[in-house]
């Protein structure tokens, strides 16, 4: 257990923050809807029927979409890319390790590259398959929940209801995406060119702290 512990330590830490953030999110979040409904004269809801409610589902994907939106952009666009001096960036000189050809024959290569042809074709691209994937999953699921958030504002006003096709062009949609998108990419601005002038001693995010500013990758 305790060797399970140390070499997930890093993955696990981060999943628990995220369960007790996602706790803290349906505690108050619930608390806000109902607040919502008792303005309006409606009947308050519980626990289960608020994790079904649109409320719920909109604002959880709305934050997901864009992180795997970020990701997935970082990912792809880190291939072509560089940035002088980053330890974010591939290095302008020489061949980085992440660019040679999988070897078959090496000593516990993963499954696919061993298998080869268009297995091995999906492996290679397989992280970003998955980014892009997890946000479509998710901008879908946002689009749902929102809508359906919508909707239930709408009824509770009297006006009518909203289709999909419809609220597919709505703004207040489209600037529930945006705000989310806009905070991903600046932090990933933020990410790139800090590493460029400021270090962390220990994290492989940092360069070296006697590096060179203008000493590009780890």
């Amino acid at each position: 257990m305790k060797s399970f512990i140390k070499n997930n330590a890093l993955s696990l830490s981060f999943f628990v923050i995220f369960l007790f953030s996602l706790v803290a999110q349906i505690y108050f979040g619930k608390e806000e809807y109902n607040r919502e409904l008792a303005e309006n004269n409606a009947v308050s809801v519980d626990l289960k029927s608020y994790l079904t409610s649109g409320h719920f589902v909109e604002s959880t994907f709305e934050n997901w979409e864009s992180e795997f939106l970020q990701m997935g952009m970082f990912v792809l666009m880190t291939i072509s890319l560089m940035q002088k001096g980053s330890s974010e960036s591939k290095k302008f000189d020489g061949t980085d390790e992440v660019d040679r050809e999988p070897d078959p024959n090496k000593k516990d290569a993963p499954w696919p590259v061993k298998q080869g042809g268009a297995i091995l074709w999906l492996y290679k691209q397989s992280l970003t398959i998955a980014f892009f994937l997890l946000f479509l999953i998710s901008f879908v699921l946002h689009f749902y929940g929102s809508l359906d958030d919508a909707n239930t504002g709408n009824a509770l006003k009297g006006e009518p209801m909203q289709t999909a096709g419809q609220y597919i062009t709505d703004s207040r949609f489209w600037f529930e995406s945006f705000q989310n998108w806009q905070s991903e990419f600046l932090s990933i601005f933020a990410m790139i060119v800090l590493s460029i002038y400021l270090r962390q001693k220990g994290s492989p995010q940092s360069k070296p702290v006697d590096a060179s500013h203008n000493e590009t990758g780890e």
